[in-house]
């Protein structure tokens, strides 16, 4: 067990730590699996792609991915990553129905090995989802399939809730400056 406080990624790294199998899936705690969950669809796209390490579906139907680009520095400043939402490369050769991007939703199937690899940074405690595919830039082979969703839950308002649910500036802010 974890001491509190540690943070989504430092949780997430003793997680993945623990896995013995292939292939984990990933998935949101207020996500709901409905018959269009079709995780065997997704380990069918792995296994016909070996060199993909992660494979995201949509969520409530509708897809979330992103493609980074890749700014040179000057020599004085270093690069810069910029992150493009619902920006996506080439269809899967064996699989038109779904794309190759950088980043998909909290909704994916990946290889243990190449994830553990990449690791995620536990200095990032809360704010962080789109990082560990920039940590992973040039590392992970990554795509999205639309046909294979999964619902999220819908919940009574609560204040408390979505405090948590919904981090203020102050967690965008202390990101920035690690």
């Amino acid at each position: 067990m974890m001491p509190g406080g540690q943070g989504w990624f430092a949780g997430r790294n003793l997680a993945v730590s623990q896995v013995t199998t292939k292939y984990f899936l990933w998935v949101d705690d207020d996500f709901e699996f409905t018959e269009k969950t079709k995780i065997e669809d997704l380990v069918e796209v792995m296994e016909s792609t070996p060199e993909l390490d992660v494979v995201g579906g949509s969520v409530s139907g509708n897809q979330f991915y992103f493609s980074i680009a890749y700014e040179e520095g000057d020599g004085v400043t270093g690069g810069c990553l910029h992150r493009k939402s619902n920006s996506k490369f080439h269809s899967l050769p064996n699989n038109p129905h779904c794309y190759l991007v950088n980043g998909v939703v909290n909704f994916f199937l990946a290889r243990t090995d190449a994830v553990q690899r990449v690791g995620f940074d536990p200095k990032l405690k809360r704010v962080a989802h789109s990082e560990f595919f920039m940590d992973g830039f040039g590392q992970l082979m990554v795509a999205s399939c639309g046909h294979v969703s999964i619902n999220h839950q819908h919940r009574q308002t609560n204040g408390k809730y979505e405090a948590f649910r919904h981090p203020g500036k102050g967690d965008e802010r202390s990101k920035t400056q690690l």
